[in-house]
């Protein structure tokens, strides 16, 4: 079983909704933070957002509210739900986990375990 997995990806018109999911091992899900990133052709991978062990998350100024990280820790899995979306909001999607201190959270080198991504596509 791979370390991380994420589902959940697809299309969807501006102003839908998604909600994409990463299972993950017990020991990964463990981490300190637990993020998803982003990465759009052409352009540099980018945090989304972040969750802590203790529940605390953060988010990238331009989710504006949009987006929900949660975790279920009966499931190990954790959680990116979307509404709002945009075009701009078209990207690859991974999760992260295996935080290394020393950075803040959407710092792409403190993570140690990525999942393979999932596509995202928003049509206007």
């Amino acid at each position: 079983q791979p370390a991380l997995e994420e589902s959940g990806g697809g299309s969807v018109e501006a102003g839908g909704s998604l909600t994409l999911s990463c299972a993950a091992s017990r020991n990964t899900f463990n981490s300190l933070y637990m993020a998803w990133f982003r990465q759009a052709p052409g352009k540099e991978r980018e945090g989304v957002g972040a969750i802590t062990r203790d529940d605390v998350t953060n988010y990238a100024d331009f989710v504006e509210g949009r987006f929900t990280i949660s975790r279920d820790s009966a499931t190990s899995t954790l959680f990116l739900h979307m509404n709002s979306l945009k075009p701009e909001d078209t990207a690859t999607y991974y999760c992260a986990a295996g935080f290394v201190h020393g950075g803040p959270w959407s710092t792409s080198g403190r993570y140690m375990n990525w999942g393979q991504g999932t596509q995202v596509t928003v049509s206007s």
